[in-house]
């Protein structure tokens, strides 16, 4: 009697992604989740296919299939493009799933971003404060699920001790040189390096990156180090970072173009009344949406006086600000307590019925009920008087 040779209901070939053994089917459709890890490490190790069988119980198993059907190569041109290349490009344009859906990025620039780190591209995410610029970049490091490491340039006031390492002394070993974290980190192959808030460092680390950003050097020089020895940065590195530009960043220092020119851009968007009000619904389900509508909107309204001709503010509420007052509503504020605590202290109370601080009093108090405080406080009335 022969055997029946089961036919598998779909069938896809497993290749490495950085540390990830990733699954397509002949369309181009990304099955990684549905695969077990051990099942694609090995299928992409040994270079077979998986089969997706359905057992006597009626559920489905993924095990190695010999058959023929083998998935189609998809071609954008005309152009034969070399399979190591293919695997990259359905990696690519089959990762937007792979952002979370907290991320407010539009799918281009998504693409762009995880393309730019699958090729080892310097990475500089810009945009207002609290865009989402820092959680960008983590998402990529998550979903390229290969080793990470964190360097927050605009907090260390110390920038050859953070990039280089440091001279100790030792009552035993004596005087020796210490390399510093960043030194091993550059040299772990395929890492992700975010270096976060890049516009607010010492002018010394920017010196120091120089040459480890520039693609035709990729060196670090320890030049505290006996004979200043150089150390290379490893195969497919990439570095991410964050950087607030702009006039309404005080702290932030006027970047070199050098160090710019050492960079792929990506501008994060600031998001719509609509897009924050799906954020804040995400985030805060319990909260009423008509309220959360009314954040947005009100976050909103700030942002586009901003990029008014002669705009009435100097600031704008920010995604993140908007999060924090969805955060006091869900745990019992008010919006107009909420306001208080956190919108109304980042405006100018200068000027009294004219200032930034009314301004924003006035946006909020449409939001409100007729129960809730007074617009103008008599300190308000006084500073009007004066004036």
């Amino acid at each position: 009697m022969t055997k029946q040779i089961q036919t598998p209901t779909d069938v896809v070939k497993c290749a490495w992604s950085g540390n990830r053994a990733n699954a397509f089917d002949s369309d181009g459709n990304k099955r990684t989740s549905e695969i077990t890890v051990g099942a694609r490490q090995k299928a992409a190790d040994g270079g077979y296919m998986l089969g997706r069988f359905e057992m006597k119980n009626g559920k489905f198993q993924w095990r190695r299939f010999d058959g023929e059907t083998t998935p189609p190569v998809q071609h954008s041109s005309n152009v034969e493009v070399p399979q190591e290349h293919e695997e990259i490009l359905q990696f690519i344009h089959n990762s937007y799933g792979l952002k979370p859906k907290m991320l407010m990025m539009s799918e281009l620039k998504w693409k762009y971003l995880v393309r730019s780190g699958v090729r080892g591209k310097n990475i500089m995410m810009t945009g207002p404060a609290g865009c989402g610029k820092t959680m960008a970049a983590k998402s990529l490091v998550n979903s390229l699920d290969r080793p990470d490491y964190y360097f927050n340039l605009g907090a260390t006031q110390d920038p050859r001790s953070t990039l280089i390492g440091n001279t100790h002394f030792d009552s035993k070993k004596g005087t020796y040189f210490q390399q510093s974290h960043f030194v091993k980190a550059i040299q772990t192959p395929n890492s992700v390096i975010l270096l976060d808030e890049l516009s607010r460092a010492h002018p010394d680390a920017w010196n120091i990156l120089m040459t480890v950003l520039d693609q035709g050097q990729r060196y670090l020089r320890l030049d505290e180090h006996e004979n200043s020895p150089t150390i290379n940065v490893a195969e497919g590195v990439c570095f991410v970072a964050t950087a607030n530009i702009g006039n309404q960043f005080t702290s932030t220092r006027v970047m070199d173009r050098a160090l710019l020119d050492r960079f792929t851009i990506i501008e994060m968007d600031l998001l719509t009344d609509t897009e924050e009000t799906n954020l804040l619904e995400m985030i805060y389900p319990s909260v009423d949406k008509d309220m959360l509508k009314a954040i947005a909107e009100i976050s909103h309204s700030t942002r586009v006086e901003m990029s008014a001709e002669s705009p009435r503010l100097s600031n704008m509420i920010s995604t993140r600000m908007s999060v924090e007052i969805a955060g006091l509503l869900s745990d019992g504020f008010g919006l107009d307590e909420a306001s208080q605590i956190a919108v109304y202290p980042f405006f100018d109370a200068d000027g009294g019925l004219d200032s930034e601080r009314t301004y924003i009093k006035q946006l909020v108090q449409k939001y409100l009920g007729s129960n809730d405080e007074e617009l103008f406080t008599e300190q308000d009335m006084n500073e009007s008087d004066n004036n």
